[in-house]
C-alpha cells in the first residue's frame, strides 16, 4: 500500500501484523531487552520491514539501532524511515534519495486537545475548509511526523510542530513550508518538502522522499 505514494527509487515493505519467529540481531535485542511487549513487537517487526526493504535494494541484513532522538541508524549510503501504529508496520529505504520520511496513523479523529498542539492557527482554518470525507486533523499530524523524519537526518536537530506550515491538498499531496532556517542542500537552504498521502484500510499514511542531487 505505501508503495503507491513513494517514488520508484524508494524501496518499501509493510505488514499488517507481527510475523512469528522474527529474530533480532544481538545489538537490537539489547535495546528492547526490558521493553514492554507492545514496544518489543513494534521494534521487532519494524526491523523486519526495514530488512525486507533493504533486500529489495540488494543490501544485506544489518542491525538497525536507534540513534539520537530514536531515529533509526542506517548503513552508510542508505537513507530511510520507519513507522508503526496499531495493526501496521512499514519501512522505506533508498540509495538515491537525500532523505525519506514516512508515517502511518489510524484514520480516526485526534484525541481531544491534540490539534491545538499540532496545528498553527492558519492550518486549523485551512482544515475547516476541506470538508469531512477525511479526518484531516489526523492527516495533518501524520504529515508533520513525516516532515520531522525527513528533516532530522539533514538538520540533526529537533523540529517542532509549530516550525513547519503544512498545506494538505485533496488530490493526495501536501506541501510543508519550513518556518525556521533549514539546512543547506547542494549549497542551497532547504525551505520545505513536498509529500503525498493515502487513506486506505483504516489508515492514514504520509510520505516524503527528497531526491538526490
Amino acid at each position: 500500500m505505501i508503495e503507491k505514494i513513494l517514488p520508484p527509487w524508494v524501496a518499501s515493505a509493510e505488514t499488517f501484523g507481527d510475523p512469528p519467529g522474527v529474530m533480532l540481531f544481538p545489538e537490537e535485542e539489547a535495546v528492547v531487552a526490558r521493553a514492554a511487549d507492545r514496544r518489543r513487537r513494534e521494534f521487532t517487526t519494524a526491523r523486519y520491514c526495514a530488512r525486507q526493504a533493504m533486500a529489495r535494494l540488494g543490501l544485506p541484513p544489518v542491525p538497525i539501532l536507534p540513534g539520537e532522538h530514536r531515529a533509526p541508524g542506517w548503513p552508510d549510503g542508505v537513507v530511510g524511515s520507519i513507522t508503526h501504529c496499531d495493526g501496521y508496520r512499514a519501512a522505506a529505504v533508498s540509495l538515491e534519495a537525500l532523505t525519506v520520511g514516512i508515517d502511518a496513523e489510524p484514520h480516526e479523529p485526534l484525541p481531544d486537545g491534540v490539534l491545538g498542539v499540532v496545528a498553527l492557527p492558519e492550518e486549523r482554518e485551512e482544515l475547516a475548509r476541506l470538508g469531512d470525507q477525511v479526518h484531516w486533523e489526523r492527516l495533518l499530524f501524520s504529515a508533520k511526523e513525516s516532515v520531522y523524519k525527513a528533516w532530522f537526518p539533514l538538520a540533526g536537530r529537533w523540529l517542532g510542530f509549530e516550525e513547519a506550515h503544512v498545506t494538505l491538498a485533496p488530490s493526495g499531496t501536501f506541501t510543508a513550508r519550513l518556518l525556521v532556517p533549514g539546512p543547506l542542500v547542494d549549497g542551497r537552504e532547504l525551505t520545505g518538502f513536498d509529500g503525498r498521502w493515502l487513506v486506505a484500510d483504516g489508515l492514514v499514511i504520509t510520505a516524503i522522499a527528497l531526491p538526490g542531487v
